[in-house]
Parts: structure tokens; C-alpha cells; sequence
């Protein structure tokens, strides 16, 4: 088979085409012939930072046709097309375990379903279970026009949330994303996100956030979080390093929680 490995290089690692064999499907995993896979930021960061060691195949989600199931795997069926997450998808092969593998809905693309797990489950696992989140909350999602920031979008939406408040540096961006469940949109710089939210939130303030920017927008973001808020942190695009208010913090009762999908 085909596939798309890195390459060490002390200048950062390079993408290159490259035979290797199908790999062999053990107990409780799962072949599938990959019929698309996503490209998400961490793989381009994980390329830029190969700088040595031996060549891998990049990836992480895909979508394919179940090829050939292990011992022990009940559920799925030799044909059926299925999603999920992995290491090394970008190749016409790969193995999973089976309790990583989804069924593709029949609405989605191979593109479509293939661009779904990682955003979706980082999401879930962010609003949900880190997050805590309850029916009838308020959720602010930092970039929401972003991969993760999508997925939040929908997925607050569709478990009841009240108001799903975003944040971008453009309105074009934000005006996109209004169709999937946004409520309210600022845009930053321009906008100040205090009266936005004290507005969208009848001055309640939002009980969850779902931040991808980091270090920036830290300080602003916790003014704006409601007693016993909960702000769940993913990445940090914006710079690792922000300002706490440890008051604020305190008599508040906030939560910082940091998630990483690979831990």
C-alpha cells in the first residue's frame, strides 16, 4: 500500500510517498481501507517538529470500508463504512481498535465523515465531560469559527445550551458559523467581550467556556464567567502564557481545566 510518512529532518520533517506493508489486524481491531482522512493542525505542528528519529505515517482520523475484522469484534461487518481515530491514517490502510471505529452516516461524504472524529470527540470530551455542561447553560467558545469551535458550536446546540456566545477576529468567519447554532457573535479586538456577554446572558455570565486561543484571552475571558464557571482550555494559538486573576478565581468559584486529546 501507499503511504504518506514523515520524515525526520533536522530543518523539521517532510511529507513523502512511500510503500509499506498492510498492516495485520489482531483481536479486537479492525482493517479498513481508507477512502479519506483528515488533516488537523496538530499533525502540521507534529511534522514541523520531526527533527528526528525514524519515519512514521502521519495522521490521526479517517473514514473508510471496514476490510477485515479481528478476533473477537462484534458490531461491525466486512463492507461497512465506517469512521474513526487513529495513528497513521493517511494511507490506503490502517488498523484500529474497534472501539474507535463509528458508523458513517449516510448524509456524509468520505471527506465529510473523515473530517469528523477529531474535532468532535476533542469537543465533546471538552464541553461535556471536562466541562461539565448542563442543559440550559451559557457557553462562550473562543474562535469559534475554528475546527473545535464548530464542533462545540453544534454540539452545545443539540444538548439544549441557552445562549452560544463566539469569538473570532472576523465577522465574515462569524456570520458562517451562525447557521450551525451561534447566538451571539464578538468580534475581538474591536468588540469588548464584557458587555457582549452581560447582554447575551442577562448579566448571568457564561458557566462554560470551550478556549482555544490561550494565553490572550485568559484574563478578559475569566471576567465574563458566571459563579462556579468552568473554563476548559484545548489549545493555544493566541501564546501559552496569560494573567489570572486569583480573586476573581476565588470568591467565584472557577475552574480551570486544562484537556489534551493525545493524553
Amino acid at each position: 500500500m501507499r503511504a504518506a510518512f514523515v520524515i525526520p529532518d533536522a530543518r523539521g520533517g517532510r511529507l513523502e510517498l512511500r510503500d509499506a506493508e498492510v498492516p495485520t489486524v489482531g483481536p479486537h481491531q479492525v482493517l479498513v481501507r481508507v477512502k479519506a482522512s483528515g488533516l488537523n493542525r496538530g499533525e502540521v505542528l507534529y511534522r514541523r517538529a520531526a527533527t528526528k528519529g525514524a519515519p512514521f505515517v502521519s495522521g490521526v482520523e479517517f473514514a473508510g470500508e471496514v476490510s477485515a475484522l479481528g478476533e473477537g469484534v462484534t458490531g461491525l461487518s466486512v463492507g461497512q463504512r465506517a469512521m474513526g481515530h487513529s495513528n497513521g491514517t493517511q494511507a490506503e490502510f490502517v488498523v484500529c481498535e474497534a472501539r474507535a471505529l463509528m458508523p458513517v452516516p449516510a448524509n456524509l461524504s468520505w471527506a465529510e465523515a473523515a473530517a469528523f472524529p477529531n474535532v468532535f470527540i476533542t469537543a465533546h470530551d471538552a464541553l461535556v465531560t471536562a466541562g461539565g455542561f448542563k442543559a440550559d447553560e451559557n457557553v462562550l467558545i473562543n474562535a469559534a469559527p475554528s475546527g473545535i469551535g464548530t464542533a462545540a458550536v453544534q454540539i452545545a446546540k443539540a444538548l439544549g445550551a441557552k445562549a452560544i456566545i463566539g469569538t473570532s477576529r472576523s465577522r465574515t468567519k462569524l456570520d458562517a458559523v451562525k447557521p450551525l447554532g451561534l447566538t451571539h457573535a464578538v468580534v475581538t479586538p474591536d468588540e469588548p467581550l464584557g458587555p457582549a456577554v452581560k447582554a447575551a446572558t442577562a448579566d448571568k455570565g457564561v458557566n462554560v467556556v470551550i478556549d482555544t486561543v490561550g494565553g490572550p484571552a485568559l484574563s478578559e475571558t475569566l471576567k465574563v464567567m458566571a459563579m462556579n464557571g468552568r473554563l476548559v482550555n484545548i489549545g493555544r494559538m493566541g501564546g501559552r502564557m496569560g494573567e489570572v486573576d486569583m480573586d476573581r478565581l476565588s470568591f467565584f468559584g472557577l475552574k480551570l481545566i486544562g484537556v489534551s486529546f493525545r493524553a
